[in-house]
């Protein structure tokens, strides 16, 4: 059998999204994976402190921050964070432009406080009250703090929040060159969510360092995923499978479709592929 390396995001994936609680089934899955020979890797647009909690589970390695740090065992293998300008020219035409903002960080996360604020202003309008819970459950889970305590560390990526299309025209506009958009589908409460991630790495491009560091083809890589911030991901993988609770775009481009992160999609879909054995 050739050796595979699988690459796994979290939020969806291999958890709940927000949760640190992989099923047990994934994890027996992945220990059996693993026991095969095959390389197992985390793939995801948490930064590094965002995911440590899964990190009490054995790994090969880690892809953090959309591809902006990639751990190969315990070696370093690509560390990008924004340089002092681009930090400085995203935050500034994000801010000015009324778009809530997330940076994250290696050691932890900051946020806007002005979008819960926002939330609890208008807490009677449509789905905005279950919104602001779900926004505090998020924060206290993956320890995201407000950005009053932000003291100008590196960052690999903004996410963003914005009422309107129309508030991102001029920040896509005034950071083109540098940055790509990652834009989700609109949500039911009616914002607009996404990630700003540097033009220089992205999923797909960490799988192709990962994969040529471990001297192993392209074509024995398998990746998983369930948004469309997976999606360079799994064009770059041998095999692309996306998760039945996964973005409808998203299913289009993969080669095939699990159960969800609820139904044991990780463990169903390692033995159908051999991964594993039942």
């Amino acid at each position: 059998m050739e050796r595979k390396v699988i690459f796994l995001d979290i939020d969806g994936t291999l958890t709940e999204p927000g949760s640190n609680d992989p099923p047990e089934s994934a994890l027996q899955a992945i220990k059996g994976a693993r026991e095969q020979g095959h390389y197992v890797f985390l793939c995801t647009g948490r930064n590094y402190d965002m995911l440590s909690p899964l990190l009490k589970y054995d790994f090969d390695g880690i892809v953090a921050s959309s591809g902006g740090y990639i751990e190969c065992g315990k070696n370093v293998i690509y560390d990008c964070p924004m340089t002092e300008t681009q930090r400085q020219t995203a935050m500034k035409v994000l801010e000015e432009n009324g778009v809530f903002r997330t940076v994250e960080c290696m050691d932890g996360s900051y946020t806007d406080e002005g979008f819960k604020d926002f939330l609890r202003d208008h807490a009677a309008e449509g789905s905005n009250s279950e919104l602001l819970r779900w926004r505090e459950q998020i924060e206290k889970s993956l320890n995201i703090l407000p950005m009053k305590e932000y003291r100008g560390q590196p960052v690999y990526k903004i996410v963003i929040m914005s009422r309107t299309r129309n508030q991102l025209v001029q920040p896509q506009k005034v950071l083109a060159s540098d940055f790509e958009f990652c834009i989700q589908p609109e949500n039911k409460d009616g914002f607009i969510n996404g990630e700003v991630v540097n033009k220089q790495f992205d999923k797909g491009k960490a799988v192709k360092k990962v994969c040529d560091y471990l001297g192993v083809s392209l074509d024995d890589s398998v990746a998983f995923g369930d948004s469309m911030n997976d999606r360079e991901m799994l064009e770059a993988a041998g095999l692309s499978i996306c998760m039945k609770n996964g973005s409808e775009e998203l299913k289009k481009l993969a080669d095939d479709i699990c159960p969800s992160v609820k139904d044991d999609g990780i463990r169903k879909a390692f033995i159908k592929y051999h991964l594993i054995y039942a």
